[in-house]
């Protein structure tokens, strides 16, 4: 029923939760998870100069951060993982993500953001990949 299952990560403990549902289903599926960290665009591109490119490396080396750790759980458990950054809008990455690489359900925690982050950003990512998405969105509260 699921070969591929995808967990975006924002590297935040809420992941973790939702990273604990994901591993589960991978090991009783024999499925690959495919770990997503999105810089986002948004916030690389209201930095200048210098300080644009000095931003877009360190949103990259906390994304990596964040799939390895994600990569971690997984190969501790004997799932098959692949680790993916890239750069966009969290929503549409995600969406697009998944119906590029065949994934069979996604997987995330909305409670990454605080109530007033969600509010600066028009809502939650996973609210609006859950309602774009063309697969089942598992959110773990």
């Amino acid at each position: 029923m699921y070969d591929d299952l995808l967990v975006p990560t924002d590297g935040s403990e809420a992941v973790d939760r939702a990273l604990d549902h994901a591993v589960r289903l991978a090991s009783d599926h024999d499925a690959t998870i495919h770990a997503l960290y999105v810089v986002d665009r948004r916030i690389a591109t209201a930095s200048s100069g210098e300080l644009h490119d000095e931003v877009v490396a360190d949103l990259e080396s906390q994304g990596e951060a964040a799939v390895n750790a994600v990569a971690d759980r997984a190969a501790e458990a004997g799932v098959d993982v692949e680790t993916h950054v890239v750069e966009g809008t969290p929503d549409t990455e995600i969406v697009d993500y998944a119906d590029e690489h065949g994934i069979d359900v996604i997987v995330m925690s909305p409670e990454g953001k605080s109530p007033r982050e969600r509010i600066r950003s028009l809502g939650s990512v996973s609210d609006r990949v859950a309602d774009d998405a063309n697969v089942p969105v598992f959110l773990i509260k």
